[in-house]
């Protein structure tokens, strides 16, 4: 099966066309919107990060930033810091520049100020956006695809609905070439040793273990319970009673394919096929670390009407119940809650997620793209000092 793509220098394929400004350093995420206000089609991608930051988070905060430069969704970047921030501007843009897109950098105090910075920026943009008009959209393979899966606000019916159908569109799209990002680790609690199984040898195999360990002692060493902060208090509204019952659900949107690599947050997938994000459950975060890992379409399942969008890739949102769907229908692209009626089955609306993820993938808007939705957020692993 073939889509619409933008082929990018790097071979990697792009579902929109996208020119952004990326700050280095929260410092500097004012100027960046300033930019993006004076020139449409310009977006602006700002994040409270960049500076006094311990070394595990700030690299992780350069790869996620480096990550979305790099996504094929983007055709060309500006890159603008202040001067004196942790995460190093110059270093963001020459890694995104290897993959082909065309980055520049600016310095707000080395240019003169923060009128000088807005000045010279719009000046970039603008012959960014005449560069990345060349683009146009040619018939590619379905092989040029990572989709990442995520669930947000889950009720009683994900695991029923939403989820296992969104686990045939995975299997669907992995026999067509493609790749799937099954992320939330949190959301795998209890369910770890089902994943487990499914690894393709033994190193996957104590790879998840090892990150569900890893986010289960996380809690313990902060003297906290998960419990108080996942299951949220609208999946109990929803009717999930535990986290285990969460992740038996959550870890459904995988399908039945085996789990090539597990790969830690903002990482991009080196194998093709099913693989896992370290991610938490937070969906703004962990959409962020998907889409920085190469996603250029997430899918996300949802029973309380998560609203949320990317910046940078079309968000496809599944309700997991005719309530929610015709409640929050301006929000939602498709309604999987036919199953619990009895009007369709699983297999129906995999299959029909499957077909949407190529027209969005061709250029149809979802329903986040249209409303504006450009949630971000990279996830912490530490306090700032």
């Amino acid at each position: 099966m073939k889509f619409l793509g933008f082929k990018r220098p790097d071979g990697k394929v792009g579902v929109r066309n996208h020119v952004i400004i990326l700050p280095s350093v929260v410092c500097s995420s004012e100027v960046c919107d300033a930019i993006a206000k004076k020139v449409k089609g310009v977006i602006s991608i700002p994040h409270p990060h960049g500076c006094a930051q311990l070394t595990q988070d700030a690299e992780q905060t350069a790869r996620t930033l480096i990550g979305i430069g790099r996504n094929p969704n983007v055709a060309a970047v500006l890159v603008i810091g202040l001067g004196c921030e942790v995460v190093d501007p110059f270093m963001i843009a020459s890694k995104i520049g290897e993959s082909g897109q065309w980055v520049k950098s600016l310095v707000i105090q080395e240019i003169g100020g923060t009128p000088k910075a807005v000045k010279e920026g719009i000046k970039i943009v603008r012959q960014m956006l005449a560069y990345a008009s060349r683009f146009k959209r040619e018939r590619v393979s379905m092989d040029s695809l990572i989709l990442g899966v995520e669930c947000g606000g889950s009720d009683a019916c994900s695991g029923l609905s939403a989820n296992p159908a969104l686990g045939i569109t995975s299997d669907l799209l992995i026999k067509e070439g493609g790749t799937v990002i099954l992320s939330e680790t949190t959301e795998s609690i209890g369910a770890e040793h089902i994943l487990a199984k499914r690894a393709i040898n033994r190193a996957v195999r104590m790879r998840i273990l090892e990150i569900v360990s890893r986010t289960e002692m996380r809690a313990l060493s902060l003297g906290v319970d998960i419990a108080r902060a996942n299951p949220t208090p609208g999946n109990y509204k929803g009717g999930i009673t535990t986290l285990e019952e969460k992740s038996l659900g959550c870890v459904m949107k995988g399908g039945t394919s085996r789990i090539m690599e597990v790969l830690e947050y903002a990482e991009r997938p080196t194998r093709k096929g099913l693989v896992l994000m370290d991610t938490p459950g937070q969906d703004a975060e962990s959409v962020t670390g998907l889409v920085a890992g190469g996603a250029q379409i997430i899918a996300l399942t949802t029973g309380r009407g998560t609203p949320l969008g990317s910046p940078i890739a079309p968000v496809i949102k599944i309700a997991t119940n005719s309530y929610v769907y015709a409640k929050m229908r301006e929000n939602m692209d498709i309604n999987a809650g036919e199953i619990i009626t009895g009007n369709k089955s699983v297999q129906d609306i995999g299959e029909k997620i499957f077909h949407e993820i190529i027209r969005v993938a061709s250029g149809k808007l979802t329903k986040s793209e249209i409303l504006g939705h450009r949630e971000f957020a990279i996830n912490r692993i530490g306090p700032s000092f």
